[in-house]
């Protein structure tokens, strides 16, 4: 005879131990991974879904099959590049400046213009220096500023792939596990909701260690 039991407004039918399923995707790792502080998340909610050997990431699906590699890593935003890119600008910057003025000093001091236009080169330089340096330095603050992400990728033997993040870091480590035990194991099925990640300007990022480079020149492995 079996027991019946109620357990927090839920009834239990207790009785002798039921066969052994199918194991589901395992969980995370039992050590404590740690994790590096990252900006809050404020993207879009999207479904990842794995059905019928194919991984759903909102409206775009890869098969299974062509899943070259799933990992996590912190999207860093590429600040030391920025800081020398910028410093290169107003080298450059002060360079034509200096070379503007001093043309402008030999062409006052051999009269070649009239008084009127004294100092007009000079002008005109200073204003195009002053306005090149607040862009210059506000895309630099533009990067000094932004975000880090901790992220899931999901590439592909293609050039595609799928960037995600979370609230959650520990959701990310457990994905990485449950795609993992879907490419194994055709019959798994699975959905959780992540975060769409957008970045703006691809190029002041830096994404992990190894991207796949699919021809063009000075490309960093993300198709447009």
């Amino acid at each position: 005879m079996h027991d019946r039991l109620h357990v927090g407004g839920l009834m239990e039918t207790v009785g002798p131990p039921a066969a052994p399923g199918p194991a589901g995707p395992p969980g995370p790792p039992s050590y404590a991974p740690s994790y590096p502080p990252v900006a809050a998340v404020s993207g879009n909610d999207i479904s990842l879904r794995v059905s019928k050997r194919l991984l759903w990431v909102g409206d775009a699906v890869y098969p299974l099959q062509n899943i070259a590699r799933v990992f996590t890593f912190t999207l860093k935003p590429r600040r030391a590049a920025a800081c020398w890119r910028f410093l290169r600008r107003m080298a450059l910057t002060l360079a034509l400046w200096a070379v503007f003025t001093a043309l402008d000093s030999d062409s006052s001091g051999s009269g070649i213009h009239s008084g009127d236009d004294d100092g007009g080169v000079y002008a005109f330089a200073t204003v195009l220096a002053v306005l090149a340096t607040i862009f210059f330095a506000a895309e630099l603050l533009s990067v000094l500023v932004a975000p880090s992400y901790f992220v899931l990728s999901v590439e592909t033997s293609g050039p595609s792939g799928a960037l995600v993040t979370s609230r959650d870091p520990t959701q990310l480590k457990q994905l990485v596990f449950s795609i993992t035990y879907a490419i194994e194991n055709p019959q798994t099925e699975f959905q959780v909701t992540v975060k769409e990640i957008t970045i703006s300007s691809p190029k002041n990022y830096h994404f992990g260690d190894n991207v796949n480079i699919y021809g063009g020149v000075g490309s960093i492995g993300i198709k447009k």
